[in-house]
């Protein structure tokens, strides 16, 4: 045998763009199913696996010039397919990934979106300048979203003695703390 390769690509009129297209279209009609099953079997999730597959393609097309054809497209593909699948498993271990979801997890956002966080923060901040009670009437207004009455009964106080307090609080926080 001679040692000329098969070029990775074949020359199709339509230019190069076409010549990828076509390139990916055939390696996905006959290697779809295997790196599927490569991607299934290393993720373990059929709806990820499919997602994955698609990841692979996508980066075989863009990588289509760097094919050698030193090894079958098989072998190509499920070197991508490994990789892939492998660094998405380290990625869901990685910590940050659990902070950042405990993050999204902790927010608002069913409740009054973002505007509702940055009041929050705003209460943490100056909870610190004002007394006991006072920080637990604020507490239970703006964190808990009781009521007036809730809050007087709660504390032992009376309606206009907690709405005291809350505009003493407001005062120091601005128009958004405004008592309602």
């Amino acid at each position: 045998m001679t040692g000329t390769r098969q070029p990775a690509l074949r020359v199709i009129q339509g230019g190069p763009q076409q010549d990828r297209r076509d390139f990916l279209r055939d390696l996905y009609t006959r290697y779809g199913g295997s790196v599927m099953g490569r991607c299934r079997y290393l993720l373990k999730d059929a709806a990820r696996a499919e997602d994955a597959m698609h990841d692979v393609f996508a980066r075989a097309l863009a990588h289509a010039d760097d094919f050698r054809a030193d090894a079958s497209p098989l072998t190509w593909l499920m070197k991508i397919a490994t990789h892939h699948c492998l660094n998405q498993l380290r990625s869901e271990r990685a910590g940050w990934r659990q902070w950042f979801e405990r993050d999204a997890a902790a927010r608002p956002e069913a409740h009054g979106g973002p505007g509702e966080m940055e009041t929050r923060d705003l209460v943490r901040r100056l909870l610190s300048r004002v007394d006991a009670e006072t920080q637990s009437a604020v507490v239970h207004y703006h964190v808990d979203g009781m009521t007036l009455e809730e809050v007087a009964a709660l504390l032992g106080r009376s309606v206009p003695t907690i709405r005291k307090r809350l505009e003493h609080f407001a005062a120091l926080g601005g128009e958004e703390l405004r008592v309602r």
